[in-house]
């Protein structure tokens, strides 16, 4: 990690990149609205995802063109295959496997490498899985286990050797602290606790995952 951050500058359609001690920024990435989610993958492709256009797609950073391709999604919204509706989050992982946090088809979906048709994780459409409303972010951990914020029922969701179950937030909505009221992000340090954003609750949230999964 070089210490670069990406700023999603939406109101003026572009996608700012701060290098280390720097003044000013620099546009690294064109778009046309305001990505809800941006993702770097192990080959430096910068990816956003469009949630008012329904689509999600990745720039080259090591190119001099400000090309961008289509990776998910065709425009419009729908839960056929090809289409996504409001996409949020995003993840790509070492195979370049594109998880997409479709949170107005209530699904997660996974695009591979060049393929525009996805299949279905988590959700709806993917039967003996989990109920999700309107997830929000998502994240492969390093054992290939996969977490989802699922906003509209204010918890964190997680895979394992026995399927998806809930890890954060599982008695509904509140302010005590096990509980979350619309969260709307997480990540995890190099420890696994998790930071998750609780939006409502106006505050930053961690969790030790080695004393909630037990």
């Amino acid at each position: 990690m070089n210490g670069d951050i990406y700023v999603d500058n939406g109101e003026n359609g572009r996608v700012d990149m701060w290098t280390l001690n720097a003044t000013k920024s620099v546009p690294v990435m064109y778009v046309n609205g305001s990505c809800s989610s941006l993702f770097i993958d192990i080959d430096n492709n910068l990816y956003c995802s469009l949630g008012k256009l329904d689509q999600v797609i990745k720039r080259s950073l090591n190119s001099v063109s400000n090309t961008t391709t289509i990776v998910a999604g065709n425009g419009s919204p729908g839960s056929a295959s090809h289409m996504l509706d409001i996409p949020w989050g995003i993840f790509v992982d070492a195979k370049f496997n594109l998880y997409v946090a479709d949170c107005g088809n209530n699904r997660i979906q996974r695009f591979q490498l060049g393929q525009l048709n996805g299949s279905t994780l988590a959700g709806n459409g993917a039967p003996g899985t989990i109920i999700l409303s309107c997830p929000s972010r998502i994240v492969l951990d390093d054992d290939g286990y996969l977490f989802i914020v699922d906003m509209l029922n204010h918890r964190i969701i997680g895979s394992g050797p026995h399927g998806f179950r809930c890890v954060v937030g599982c008695s509904g909505e509140g302010s005590a602290s096990n509980q979350l009221f619309f969260p709307t992000s997480f990540s995890f340090d190099s420890y696994g606790n998790m930071f998750v954003t609780d939006t409502r609750n106006t505050r930053i949230q961690k969790f030790f995952l080695s004393i909630n999964f037990c």
